[in-house]
C-alpha cells in the first residue's frame, strides 16, 4: 500500500508587537476577507498558523510557507525573528 507523505514547513515567528495588536491590520474585514492574521494565514492552502503566547506564532504549510514569509515581512512591524524547521516525511 502506498503511504502519502507530504514535507511541511515550520516557522516559528515573533513578532514585535503583540498578536491581537497585528489583528487590527485585518479591521476591513470586507477587504480583507478574513478578521485576524490567524484567518488570514490559514485561508492559504495547506497552511496553519498557532499562536504560542502573545509575541509568537508557529506556522506550518506544505507549500506555502515562503509566500507567507514574504507577505509577513512586509506588514508594519515586521516580525522580529524566525526560526526555520523542516518536516521530514514520516
Amino acid at each position: 500500500m502506498k503511504k502519502n507523505t507530504a514535507d511541511y514547513r515550520t516557522l516559528i515567528v515573533t513578532f514585535a508587537e503583540p498578536i491581537r495588536i497585528l489583528d487590527n491590520y485585518f479591521d476591513d474585514v470586507e477587504a480583507w476577507g478574513v478578521a485576524s492574521l490567524k484567518e488570514w494565514i490559514d485561508s492559504y492552502e495547506s497552511t496553519r498558523f498557532t499562536q504560542t503566547d502573545e509575541h509568537t506564532a508557529v506556522i506550518t504549510s506544505e507549500y506555502n510557507a515562503e509566500h507567507v514569509q514574504e507577505w509577513l515581512q512586509r506588514i508594519p512591524p515586521s516580525p522580529t525573528s524566525y526560526r526555520h524547521k523542516f518536516n521530514p516525511p514520516k
